[in-house]
């Protein structure tokens, strides 16, 4: 009877092992094929969402003068993404501080890592404030201090880490 019990579990493990090697098999594995991590010395940079501060990457750009001029990868196939969220970036007059705004950011329903650019302007005679919101640039455009053009340029910018808020 001994044997017996033996067997059933040998054959219950060999089972087991099987069915979990078949189901690995089948799953997507794609860490192995990540390669090793190492670090690369990219720039991280800061921009305002809601009033904290958030940590983001630039990899590519819709726009082949501006690809150049920061030393990232042109990618003319993000010019036909639509729908993207906002990241403004204050032209012309600023407040000392000012970073770029995001219109969104990862826990959002809307949050991407890419983003179409949208040049934002303090209009002559309005004093430039520390803009750190897209609410905020909401407000100042219906009080005709701000103005803001669509770039028709779409970022790659991941944020890395999402700052705490306030």
């Amino acid at each position: 009877m001994g044997r017996r019990i033996l067997a059933v579990f040998g054959a219950i493990a060999v089972l087991g092992t099987a069915a979990y090697t078949a189901t690995a098999a089948r799953a997507p594995q794609p860490l192995g094929a990540l390669g090793g991590v190492a670090k690369s010395g990219q720039p991280t940079y800061q921009g305002f969402y809601d009033g904290h501060k958030d940590a983001y990457l630039i990899t590519d750009v819709s726009d082949k003068p501006q690809a150049s001029a920061m030393h990232i990868n042109y990618s003319a196939e993000l010019k036909a993404v639509k729908g993207a969220p906002e990241q403004y970036f204050v032209m012309g007059r600023t407040a000392p501080g000012q970073l770029a705004i995001f219109g969104s950011e990862p826990g959002e329903s809307d949050y991407n890592p890419l983003w179409e650019e949208v040049f934002v302007t303090f209009k002559p005679g309005a004093k430039p404030v520390l803009v750190t919101s897209d609410t905020q640039i909401d407000k100042l455009e219906k009080a005709g201090k701000m103005t803001e053009k669509d770039a028709h340029i779409v970022l790659n910018a991941p944020i890395t880490k999402v700052g705490k808020k306030g």
